[in-house]
């Protein structure tokens, strides 16, 4: 099945903003531009029913419907229990909650590991459970690939190690993880599992019931969304873990590691990314049952499309001798968050692009440990150019017409 990609870029109003016209862009990584379903939803609640949710009134009682909405239709795309999915003011947010949980159910000499592959708010706040006397072991990435190898995984893994934290795909590397060979291996050894999904996610919503770990993170803003980070936890762990919100709210598995006051409006307006997903399986002939198959559906339609694309750039771009391209250069194998080291800082040659109508970033992307692991210099950074499924092939060749020119 191929895209229809008019389609597709019907749906967000970004590509009919005048003030865009022109400008291809290309730092999705950072945050997608929102669907219309979102915007629809979002506009309507806090024009119709911005009051406090659950009450008997009308307003209200459709407020947390719509809540509750969003909550249960977007686990069951992913393939978990309702209660399962929470929401948080960001994923940030949500991994420093989690890492005090865990520094409650931790005990002095009991070991966790993380990567170096890592954006630094999935390893920052478990890192510094050393300071609580856990031992913090890390998974290395090869120095010339970025690759996380399982084989090294293994040989950090034993008794003591009650935590696996990695992301489904680094926000620098972009080479695609096997989270369910890991899963399987960190439980093997009696370890949970805890998956980053950030860069991942935009590309298609994991089923992470299929997949496997114990919690899996990412945040609704980069998935045509709001701004609200997004947390699937196993009722298993979750049992376990202390409450780490309102005391009266310790048997809601969803409130448990949600401290802070929910935004009734966004959590309301993340129903619009199933309107989205939806749409997308209808127009294209998918599954009419099951929301499971149908994310499935979407997911690999969203996956073709982004491989097409993504391989002739990554051939204009793997056999340059004046940069480094960060990850495989086989676009089934990746993300299409394009990474690439230059021979002067990235910064510069972002404006560049800008001028000629790319919008793509240059930095570090908060990815400084990986970076430096890679012998790359973070202050210099990288020039990352990142897409998702509502990129046109006429943006892809502008792109890299403008890269051929200022390189």
């Amino acid at each position: 099945m191929t895209l229809d990609i008019d389609f597709v870029r019907g749906q967000f109003p970004a590509f009919q903003e005048a003030s865009l016209q022109g400008q291809a862009f290309f730092e999705n990584a950072g945050g997608s531009y929102t669907c219309q379903q979102v915007i629809d939803r979002l506009t309507r609640y806090y024009t119709q029913r911005k009051v406090q949710p659950y009450a008997p009134y009308e307003a209200s009682r459709l407020a947390g419907a719509e809540m509750d909405e969003a909550r249960q239709r977007l686990a069951a795309m992913m393939g978990v229990e309702t209660d399962e999915l929470s929401f948080g003011p960001s994923t940030t947010q949500n991994t420093y909650v989690l890492a005090q949980a865990f520094r409650q159910f931790l005990q002095p000499g009991e070991a966790i590991i993380v990567t170096n592959q890592d954006h630094e708010a999935n390893t920052g706040p478990w890192r510094r459970l050393a300071d609580e006397g856990i031992e913090v072991r890390e998974w290395e990435i090869d120095p010339q690939t970025g690759h996380l190898d399982p084989a090294k995984l293994e040989a950090l893994l034993d008794e003591k190690v009650r935590l696996v934290c990695f992301p489904h795909c680094s926000n620098v590397v972009g080479e695609i993880n096997p989270v369910t060979e890991i899963t399987a291996l960190s439980h093997a050894a009696g370890a949970f599992v805890c998956v980053d999904g950030v860069s991942y996610a935009p590309h298609g919503l994991p089923n992470v019931g299929d997949l496997g770990p114990d919690i899996y993170l990412f945040s609704a803003y980069k998935t045509y969304g709001p701004h609200q980070g997004m947390m699937v936890m196993r009722r298993e762990l979750g049992a376990l873990l202390p409450n780490q919100g309102h005391f009266f709210n310790a048997d809601s598995l969803y409130k448990r590691f949600t401290p802070a006051g929910p935004d009734h409006a966004q959590i309301a307006a993340s129903a619009g990314m199933v309107d989205y997903f939806d749409a997308l399986c209808d127009h294209h002939g998918g599954p009419v049952e099951g929301a499971t198959a149908r994310g499935e559906f979407v997911h690999d339609l969203m996956r073709a499309h982004e491989v097409t694309l993504l391989q002739p750039l990554l051939d204009a771009l793997k056999d340059r001798n004046d940069l480094r391209l960060l990850g495989p250069s086989e676009a089934d194998r990746r993300a299409p968050t394009v990474a690439l080291a230059l021979n002067r800082p990235a910064g510069p040659v972002a404006e560049r692009l800008a001028e000629m109508g790319i919008m793509a970033g240059g930095g570090d992307f908060y990815a400084v440990r990986a970076l430096t692991a890679m012998g790359i210099d973070p202050e210099e950074g990288v020039l990352r150019l990142s897409f998702t499924h509502y990129t046109s092939q006429e943006e892809l060749n502008k792109l890299i017409k403008a890269l051929d020119q200022v390189l």
